[in-house]
């Protein structure tokens, strides 16, 4: 079941015994649970019936015995145990799991860690409740996820603003979810269209200096406005780290190379290929005008050697700001 379908479940009021939600990405996880725990029970209710747990001070034995419990003056209780991945002998609670109670709603929160599909509890949490698997995004499906968020709040995005977001923020969710409804209340409820200066103003991310805009300065070797963002990063090393500007470089790069061996070019085909928001196509057309395939190696293999040297290896400990600047150079000439 997807997340989409849980929480499509729950809004109809239709809940299930067992919810073992497990994986890499602990916001699907909090997001599932956090609704359970808001609306299963009523104000009243809760008192008696809601029951936080936590797996390092749990045995397997304790949860069976509570889940096993009637509800008090309620239709149901909710038991939610947190810190599940560190239950030993979790698997010992495939015997609740093959007859819970209809009456609890058990909600088991295994952050960071799977268990083993083929393995008896995770198959009869399947079977008998929901089991759902919250996986990591990749990087580029991020700005897509901030969409579908922000549609959520009934707002819209200028794209390059949810690209500031990703680069800021990286591909923490619960933190983009964060800033993104303190942004709402900042800007009140007049606002429904996000841009990047809002994203300047109220998170600080600069939309001037950034390392999408580093990117695009040096794809159409726009030296002047490259040098600008690279002076900036170096005044400020800590929200600019030099390993940040690389990856995404070397993303970018990495992709405009498998550009060149795409036998469709339309735009469509080449967002489905290269797994990109079709907006930003044209930047790898753009790369492509002033990058031949044999500098882009080239650009790779520097972007390599660079990353080691930031990271001290073979090297003597060097500025960041004047290895970008090297770097920088290096590629544009």
């Amino acid at each position: 079941m997807t997340f989409d379908q849980i929480i499509q479940n729950l809004k109809k009021g239709q809940y299930s015994p067992i919810y073992l939600l497990m994986g890499d990405e602990p916001y699907f996880i909090d997001v599932i649970t956090d609704y359970i725990v808001k609306n299963a029970l009523s104000e009243e209710e809760k008192g008696f019936n809601q029951t936080i747990l936590y797996g390092k001070d749990l045995d397997p034995t304790n949860i069976i015995h509570a889940a096993r419990q009637y509800p008090m003056g309620a239709q149901r209780q909710v038991i939610v145990v947190k810190e599940a991945q560190n239950i030993r002998d979790i698997e010992k609670l495939a015997i609740y799991a093959e007859a819970p109670m209809p009456s609890t709603i058990l909600v088991i929160n295994y952050k960071y860690k799977t268990l083993d599909k083929r393995k008896k509890l995770a198959k009869l949490a399947n079977k008998t409740g929901v089991l759902y698997e919250s996986k990591k995004l990749y990087d580029n499906q991020v700005p897509t996820w901030i969409g579908h968020f922000i549609k959520g709040k009934g707002l819209t995005m200028e794209t390059k603003a949810g690209v500031l977001l990703t680069e800021f923020l990286g591909s923490n969710l619960s933190k983009i979810a964060h800033e993104i409804e303190k942004l709402q209340i900042a800007l009140g409820p007049e606002v429904k269209h996000i841009t990047s200066e809002h994203i300047e103003h109220n998170i600080g991310v600069s939309k001037d200096y950034n390392n999408f805009e580093l990117q695009k300065a040096i794809l159409t070797k726009d030296v002047i406005k490259a040098n600008k963002i690279i002076l900036a990063f170096g005044k400020n090393n800590k929200d600019h780290p030099i390993q940040v500007t690389i990856a995404t470089l070397f993303n970018y790069f990495q992709k405009l190379l498998a550009y060149y061996y795409l036998p469709d070019k339309s735009k469509q085909s080449v967002a489905s290929a290269l797994k990109i928001n079709p907006f930003f196509v044209s930047d790898y057309q753009t790369g492509a005008k002033y990058y031949p395939a044999r500098k882009v190696v080239q650009v790779i293999s520097l972007l390599r050697e660079f990353d080691m040297k930031s990271k001290g290896y073979k090297t003597a400990a060097i500025d960041n700001g004047e290895l970008l600047k090297e770097m920088i150079f290096k590629i544009m000439h």
